[in-house]
């Protein structure tokens, strides 16, 4: 192990890239907050800022991926396709198997120029997590309880907020509403078989509603739906820990484009459509499976320096005064003083340790257990 794997693996360093995080993050939600002023002044002005200081933010969590744990992405698909990245709104429907995922997402959101502006229908316990729900509402994400009959005014509200949106936005659905696991996988079949649709093997049924009102209430701004299928080679199971160790993984992308026009406007049929769309992603990913990688051509988008120099910016900043604090309170030989730093220290390990279980599939919720049970 060479000294920078070794380093990698040490949770002083863990700390310290989870301090920065941290403290830029709260840093950045109080100059949000200070924004909300010039909501009523200019709107777009309001957004185009909030979506740089998003930036500012998120780009922590891609620089993990991209130059800490060199994680590589390679995308499957066209060059036509390729050439719309980052240059259209669009709707990008992703499976939710991996504990990473949404980090795998942002980084092509990041490469082409869309990670400030992206968007996700996201749950509402999320709005109430530190540093992301925070962030993620000056951004206005929309937010939902999972529960259609309460959701349905908010939701289209809240879509029908961006059809004005100045920055390009790819808006992120999670079609089968909460992450895959045996025990949802098992009972969502269920359902499936109830309804006379086909089992799906390596995906969740998806449901419908939050898709075809998205598509509904974005006609007209968004230009097309973007199917993503996202595997790791030598079936890996990457976390947000993992990348924290500095492991490299290798995703791969299957990235297909639907132009908006091309699905349908009645609600049921575009949930006939959905449904389809989910078939053949499952055998996208049993193609995977049997041969190591999704068809069509192989792209490897550069990833950009500005990731690195956020976050080296954030740790000058934050560390020189971070260090300067800890040699005054040993240099202080006060017993009070110590132990008030070390409980400090404590504290935030926990923190930091609490955010990252967010991500984690074991600590997800119970969301689709009993939930496919119900009529959607």
């Amino acid at each position: 192990m060479g000294p920078l794997a070794y380093l990698k693996t040490q949770f002083a360093v863990h700390l310290l890239i989870g301090f920065v995080f941290v403290v830029s993050g709260l840093l950045i939600n109080s100059v949000q907050l200070c924004t909300l002023v010039l909501w009523p002044l200019s709107k777009q002005l309001y957004r185009r800022l909030n979506c740089r200081l998003a930036y500012s933010l998120w780009s922590q969590l891609v620089m993990l991926l991209e130059w800490w744990s060199c994680t590589e992405c390679t995308l499957f698909t066209d060059q036509a396709t390729v050439d719309r990245f980052g240059k259209e709104h669009v709707v990008v429907i992703l499976n939710h198997n991996f504990e990473i995922d949404f980090l795998c997402g942002w980084t092509m959101c990041e490469r082409f120029g869309v990670l400030g502006s992206s968007k996700v229908l996201a749950k509402r316990e999320l709005l109430y997590v530190p540093l992301i729900g925070w962030t993620w509402y000056f951004l206005e994400i929309v937010f939902c309880k999972r529960r259609w009959e309460e959701d349905r005014d908010t939701v289209i509200r809240g879509l029908e907020r961006l059809a004005d949106y100045p920055e390009y936005m790819w808006f992120l659905l999670y079609c089968e509403g909460t992450r895959f696991t045996e025990k949802k996988h098992r009972v969502s079949m269920e359902v499936a078989a109830s309804k006379g649709l086909p089992a799906l093997k390596y995906h969740l049924l998806p449901r419908t509603k939050g898709f075809t009102t998205a598509v509904q209430c974005l006609r007209g701004t968004v230009a097309a739906v973007y199917d993503v299928t996202l595997n790791f080679r030598g079936n890996k199971n990457p976390s947000l820990l993992g990348i924290l160790y500095g492991k490299k993984y290798e995703a791969d992308m299957c990235v297909r484009r639907f132009p908006l026009e091309e699905i349908p406007l009645d609600e049921k049929e575009a949930a006939q459509w959905l449904h389809k769309l989910y078939q053949e992603k499952d055998a996208l990913q049993e193609m995977y499976n049997q041969k190591g990688m999704f068809p069509g051509e192989q792209f490897k988008p550069a990833r950009r320096p500005w990731t690195l120099l956020n976050f080296l910016f954030w740790a000058t900043v934050l560390l020189s005064p971070l260090f300067s604090c800890v040699f005054g309170v040993f240099a202080s030989g006060s017993p009070l003083l110590i132990l008030t730093f070390l409980g400090f220290v404590g504290a935030a390990s926990f923190g930091v340790r609490r955010l990252i279980g967010v991500t984690e599939i074991e600590k997800g919720s119970s969301y689709g257990n009993q939930e496919f049970k119900k009529k959607e």
